[in-house]
């Protein structure tokens, strides 16, 4: 397999409402899609930077420069050795980038497995044919907004409720939700780092919640600050950001700073680094779930192949495009009985629709074989 092109296209994807974490609020999804062509055929995905440097040091810009500068051109001079499974150690000289990396990896895995017929969930040893379904809560204006998303949600089949939440948001939206809503209720926190190791006795004050998870409470760099929380507290920690390769994802383990793991593949280098992370912490006994980056359909596909390996054994944030989008970029994935299912075509299974495509598209350029 040669790659003869590459096309990077900045897409505007309104979304149903505001999402706010604790760094960001936004109404529009900013999206880059990789688009690889081939001599065998073309390949999407979706890279997982915001706008801003704001989850982590990855932007749109940054992953679009150093795509053109640097990682094509490694992958254009693969030449007809190119296959997938060369671009990570083709471009493990660079440091970093990440949801770059990810981002052409995917695109070309897509290309290799069309060109195979073979689908994304059986390259990557799916074992379920659809995946339970959690939902994202973002921080709130008030708490009756609040419970007015959770009791929605609920109401549509999600299994699984998380709540963003922030200094100052955080004991009584978890306590309104849980006393609302029941003690049967799957719940879990996400903090994207919000949090300092001076907060400790603040966090422990949610044990009596029995929450799941708290997700990635403090700075993404502090793992044994993890581990010494994970001592401090009832409630499982979770790491997110923190977890960028299957041997960071070992490390933590072994700290103790990791009783659960959210796996992203845009963070981590894509899905074949994912799968390694997978089977670390199978390995470990240590739940995995799938997290995501408000993808449209392109993005989510993939993640519902990962989120079937079985390794995957909690709810993931893999909702139906119909939590953030009002039209999403391929046909929809939609939540039936708490459950969506795993695409099963070639590839990531879905195509976009160029249609809705052009109406979103705010740019677009080729980056051509030299």
């Amino acid at each position: 397999m040669k790659l003869e092109a590459v096309e990077l296209l900045r897409l505007d994807v309104p979304l149903k409402g505001a999402f706010r974490t604790s760094f960001s609020s936004i109404n529009t999804h900013q999206v880059l899609w990789v688009h690889a062509i081939t001599d065998v055929g073309e390949g999407w995905a979706e890279c997982g930077a915001n706008e801003r440097p704001d989850y982590s040091s990855e932007f749109h810009n940054g992953a679009a420069t150093v795509l053109k500068e640097f990682f094509l051109p490694d992958v254009f001079g693969l030449g007809n050795d190119l296959t997938a499974e060369a671009i990570a150690p083709t471009l493990h000289w660079a440091k970093g980038h990440r949801m770059a990396k990810a981002a052409i990896e995917t695109a070309v895995l897509d290309a290799q497995l069309r060109a195979a017929g073979t689908s994304f969930a059986s390259y990557l040893g799916a074992t379920k044919t659809r995946v339970p379904a959690g939902v994202s809560v973002g921080i709130m204006n008030s708490l009756d907004e609040l419970l007015g998303h959770v009791e929605r949600y609920l109401a549509e089949g999600y299994l699984r409720i998380k709540l963003k939440i922030e200094p100052g948001w955080d004991y009584e939206p978890v306590k309104l939700v849980r006393e609302t809503f029941g003690a049967d209720l799957l719940l879990q926190v996400d903090a994207n780092t919000a949090y300092t190791r001076k907060d400790f006795d603040l966090l422990k004050r949610l044990d009596e919640f029995n929450l799941l998870l708290i997700e990635q409470p403090i700075e993404e760099e502090d793992i044994l600050g993890h581990a010494k929380l994970a001592d401090f507290i009832d409630t499982p920690v979770c790491l997110d950001e923190s977890i960028v390769s299957a041997d960071i994802a070992r490390d933590a383990i072994e700290l103790g700073a990791a009783e659960i793991i959210n796996i992203k593949p845009s963070r981590v280098g894509g899905y074949i680094e994912s799968r390694k992370i997978h089977d670390v912490s199978v390995a470990n006994d240590i739940p995995v779930w799938c997290g995501g980056m408000l993808e449209t359909g392109i993005g989510r596909a993939a993640n519902l192949a990962l989120a079937a390996l079985p390794g995957f054994t909690l709810p993931g944030d893999t909702s139906a495009s119909s939590r953030y989008f009002e039209v999403d970029t391929t046909e929809p994935f939609k939540l039936v009985d708490g459950y969506i299912d795993v695409p099963t075509g070639p590839g990531i299974g879905v195509d976009p629709i160029r249609e809705i495509v052009d109406r979103y598209t705010v740019s677009q350029e080729w980056v051509k074989r030299p």
